[in-house]
């Protein structure tokens, strides 16, 4: 099902037969990736972006794919969608390449700065996305710091690993992680604060092109270098799909009750395409009930613990 302007859609929709029995939900307006969220929430009601999450609301879809502004997406969601029991502040979800696959790693932009519990919430949502993304049975999980002896770092982060160890003994807590670590799968799960994921990601993202460019350079060079990329061609083609941001696009905001995905707004059709396949993997799944529960579960076990500590 689409959302958006009829007259621009249906001739996009009709060169491409798989789509012939698409719906189209005409919407004259659209969000523009300058509005501010707060100014959607007012007048944004007869948008693309809200209808398209009012018919996750209303059942009509299962989930919801927008490649626009991801600050009104994210005000829009929460407000239609509502959040999950237990869970004050949603995160956003990177998926890295790896030498093992992939590893998920959050926030990567919702959230500015996260508490202590902010951070063992975004640990269990990441968990239990990953395990319905993949199928493992028990992912590992760690927490982002400057080093990975349990002394590093500020107290704040210290103080969620303790409740991750104590208050949440199911989990496959591995502790601190560094940035390193990430790109070397060292698990499946990172967890952050969004002001440090989003840099992280843009850095990898701006690390990836300049490699990808550097290969590129040297492969034409000369005709000896060309003649060498020739017979290359395979090994530099499964290169390029490694590589390839389009693989891994699609940021699912985990902790709304729903299921909504941001494609990057310059996304080409491989990566829209990544997106959508990654929604509809999830649609099903249960992950966020377990989210539920979970958060329940080690919420009360630390308040306990926190009683008996007084």
């Amino acid at each position: 099902m689409f959302f958006g302007d009829e007259e621009a859609l249906r001739p996009l929709i009709a060169a491409e037969p798989r789509l012939k029995n698409a719906v189209v939900e005409h919407c004259a307006k659209s969000v523009a990736m300058t509005d501010k969220p707060m100014h959607v929430l007012r007048r944004g009601r007869d948008t693309s972006m809200w209808k398209a999450i009012e018919a996750q609301k209303e059942g009509r879809v299962h989930a919801v794919v927008s490649g626009g502004n991801t600050g009104a997406l994210m005000a829009v969601s929460r407000m239609q969608l509502g959040m999950l029991p237990g869970v004050d502040r949603p995160a956003v979800t990177a998926l890295w390449p790896t030498p093992r696959g992939r590893t998920v790693v959050l926030d990567v932009g919702a959230n500015v700065e996260a508490n202590e519990h902010e951070l063992v919430d975004f640990a269990i949502m990441g968990e239990a996305f990953f395990r319905a993304l993949t199928g493992t049975k028990k992912p590992t999980v760690g927490l982002l710091n400057v080093g990975a002896e349990e002394l590093k770092g500020h107290e704040l982060i210290r103080n969620a690993a303790r409740v991750l160890r104590e208050a949440d003994p199911d989990m496959a807590f591995k502790g601190f992680v560094e940035g390193n670590d990430i790109s070397l799968g060292a698990v499946d799960v990172v967890v952050t604060d969004g002001f440090t994921g989003n840099i992280a990601l843009k850095s990898a993202e701006g690390a990836a092109r300049l490699v990808g460019g550097w290969i590129k350079e040297e492969l034409t060079r000369s005709l000896l270098s060309k003649i060498g990329a020739l017979m290359m061609t395979g090994g530099l083609k499964n290169l390029k799909a490694k590589i390839d941001p389009s693989s891994v696009n699609g940021g699912v905001f985990l902790g709304v009750n729903g299921i909504v995905v941001k494609s990057h707004g310059g996304a080409d059709e491989k990566g829209v395409a990544a997106a959508i396949s990654m929604a509809a993997g999830l649609v099903g799944k249960g992950f966020r009930k377990e989210v539920a529960q979970t958060i329940a579960i080690v919420h009360e076990r630390a308040g306990k613990a926190l009683e008996a500590a007084e």
